[in-house]
């Protein structure tokens, strides 16, 4: 590939990182949240994430063969499905699965299995779910308003994956003001920087860890649906690898840093293209499209040798 080449290809290349990374970002941004509350990883949130993508892309296909909706309200309807499914179900995780243990007093090691026992249920409860109507993975409907595209100068982009982007920096705008501007936002980062203190100024601790939950795990579902729309397909092991780059994209920011996901997202999503493009080209063949992860997880481990907070672990003061 000659420079020139490699330039022309830069901008689809950059809009195509760019949308991934605002998927990464937002699921990333209810591990950060969780993370920030309760410092406990929930490894169940990849499959939040696919559940409520796969309840809201359900619903999509529902509206659309039995009316004739505009697209943009059918999406809608099924991203808030997606939101309210995915919010309830990491809502039930928490009473089921973290909620016994933090009374109890476990070690911070016996949630980190709990979660991963969670996760599996989940995959293989949708696995079981979509098999009783022979399915082994689900479509979005095609909208041809959605497939349409709008070319701004070198840059040829599908309406859907402008819906992504506006979407995803709503959702991001809206979590920031929630926390940082609002009194259950004050509550959420009070419980995160000391529960018993907060405890003792009269919040109540377990219903903001409840509202910590819903509004992390609704921001996955929502995610679930977005990456549905964008990539075609979801089955019920579709949240793995986003799951495993979202939370990595929230390390890479700052893990707890509400801004520091957003940001981690991006990065790892535009890093993770640039290298899927160019790699089997400057390589010649010899490394393909699949080593993009290890340069994303190698650019990971290079930043954080030399910044171990992550980028914006400390620019930030607020946990949460």
């Amino acid at each position: 590939m000659s420079f020139s080449m490699a330039l022309q290809l830069l901008p689809s290349t950059l809009t195509d990182g760019l949308i991934l990374g605002f998927v990464y970002a937002v699921i990333a941004l209810g591990y950060t949240m969780v993370y920030g509350v309760l410092e406990l990883i929930n490894f169940a949130h990849s499959e939040i994430f696919m559940t409520g993508g796969v309840v809201g892309v359900l619903v999509l296909s529902a509206i659309a063969t039995s009316a004739s909706p505009a697209p943009l309200l059918a999406i809608i309807i099924a991203l808030v499905v997606g939101f309210l499914a995915a919010g309830l179900l990491a809502v039930g995780v928490e009473r089921v699965a973290y909620r016994p243990l933090r009374l109890r007093g476990a070690p911070r090691l016996v949630p980190l299995i709990s979660a991963i026992g969670m996760s599996f249920f989940l995959q293989d409860a949708v696995r079981f779910f979509l098999s009783l109507n022979g399915r082994f993975y689900i479509t979005p409907p095609s909208f041809p308003a959605m497939n349409q595209r709008l070319n701004v100068g070198p840059i040829s982009i599908q309406m859907k994956s402008i819906l992504v982007i506006v979407v995803a920096a709503l959702m991001m705008l809206a979590l920031t003001y929630l926390v940082n501007r609002t009194r259950i936002g004050k509550a959420i980062r009070a419980v995160a920087q000391d529960r018993v203190t907060a405890g003792l100024m009269g919040i109540n601790v377990d219903s903001i860890i409840v509202i910590t939950f819903l509004i992390g795990g609704g921001l996955g579902g929502v995610a679930g649906v977005l990456f549905g729309l964008q990539y075609n397909q979801l089955d019920p092991y579709s949240g793995f690898l986003p799951g495993i780059k979202a939370f990595t994209a929230a390390v890479l920011g700052g893990i707890g840093n509400i801004p520091g996901a957003m940001l981690g997202g991006v990065v790892l999503g535009v890093i993770e293209v640039i290298a899927g493009t160019y790699l089997p080209v400057w390589t010649g063949g010899a490394m393909g499209t699949e080593y993009k992860d290890i340069v994303a997880f190698a650019v990971l481990i290079i930043i954080l040798i030399f910044k171990p907070t992550g980028l914006l672990g400390k620019a930030v003061a607020e946990k949460v």
